[in-house]
């Protein structure tokens, strides 16, 4: 069951295309992140993350980086091709980051310090955030499956 009581059988699938961009673009920005030295996590959450994506889910991360004022401009959102910036909001550790590609898909990316992951103790809104599905995309330090593990505890 899904969490909004729906068997995987009822809710609708997503186009093949809609899989296909989807796809596309989270290997783009996991390849882009494994390029870059301050990234020290990459983490795919929420329905794509535990395969229960419908057509109107939205690809969601989160980065972790040892340098967030190289993000405080759009400029490596540009180099990726992430489309028009939506919406921009603080939750505390995390800054959004909300994007829409021509498509409509929206891509979210949440940007923080390596401590959005400190396992001792987990905050209760990373733990959320990771118990409704988490999957590290980049992960050179093992930071993030140090804060699953910890989750799932």
């Amino acid at each position: 069951m899904h969490r909004d009581n729906q068997p995987a059988s009822q809710r609708p699938a997503i186009s093949p295309e809609r899989a296909a961009e989807t796809k596309e673009i989270i290997d783009r920005v996991t390849r882009w992140a494994a390029g870059r030295h301050d990234v020290v996590g990459l983490l795919l959450v929420g329905s794509c993350a535990r395969n229960g994506a419908r057509p109107d889910s939205d690809i969601d991360l989160v980065l972790l980086t040892t340098d967030e004022s190289q993000y405080s401009d759009n400029a490596w959102a540009v180099e990726l091709a992430l489309g028009k910036l939506v919406r921009t909001q603080s939750w505390g550790p995390i800054s959004e980051r909300r994007f829409a590609t021509t498509s409509g898909l929206e891509v979210e990316i949440n940007i923080g310090s390596p401590d959005w992951a400190q396992t001792d103790p987990v905050d209760p809104g990373t733990r959320r955030v990771v118990t409704d599905g988490a999957r590290p995309l980049h992960d050179p330090d093992t930071v993030l499956a140090s804060l699953i593990r910890a989750c799932q505890s």
